[in-house]
């Protein structure tokens, strides 16, 4: 955690970006560093978690993290949640809380309000469409005999 805490830091004095930064370790060892990269990348899902959890990944040559444990200087927001949830460690441990983020500027609370809500009632509009046709892909994915299951 000691790493994450001074990779956030630095990032800020750096003048790199926002004031996050996550670590991976898997048997003791860092696989991964990461720190937020989105307004130097100019991409908005480059928050820390995500670039750790997609360098640990290359540097494991797997898309499945489980045995590793992220360390990250905040609580993962909605986003990184649903990446850390998909890549599937073991365990996270965080510094600051969602609170600690909000008081610096970093509000994600509107976002959980958001996933509540009912598609039609989102602040952006989220409407299905082509369903028939879309499920083309999950019927092939179901009888593709060399798939790889994440």
């Amino acid at each position: 955690m000691g790493r994450a805490i001074e990779l956030s830091v630095h990032n800020v004095k750096s003048n790199s970006g926002g004031p996050f930064a996550a670590v991976v370790v898997k048997d003791g060892v860092v696989i991964a560093e990461g720190v937020n990269l989105v307004t130097r990348t100019m991409d908005p899902t480059a928050h820390a978690e995500v670039v750790v959890i997609r360098e640990a990944c290359r540097v494991l040559g797997t898309h499945d993290l489980a045995g590793c444990v992220i360390y990250t200087s905040c609580e993962p927001c909605p986003m990184c949640l649903g990446a850390i949830y998909w890549s599937r460690p073991a365990r996270v441990f965080f510094g600051n809380t969602a609170e600690d983020a909000a008081e610096a500027g970093f509000d994600d609370a509107f976002i959980h309000r958001e996933l509540k809500k009912p598609h039609h009632k989102k602040k952006i509009e989220m409407t299905g469409m082509m369903r028939d046709e879309a499920l083309e892909a999950f019927r092939h994915w179901l009888e593709h005999p060399d798939k790889i299951r994440y």
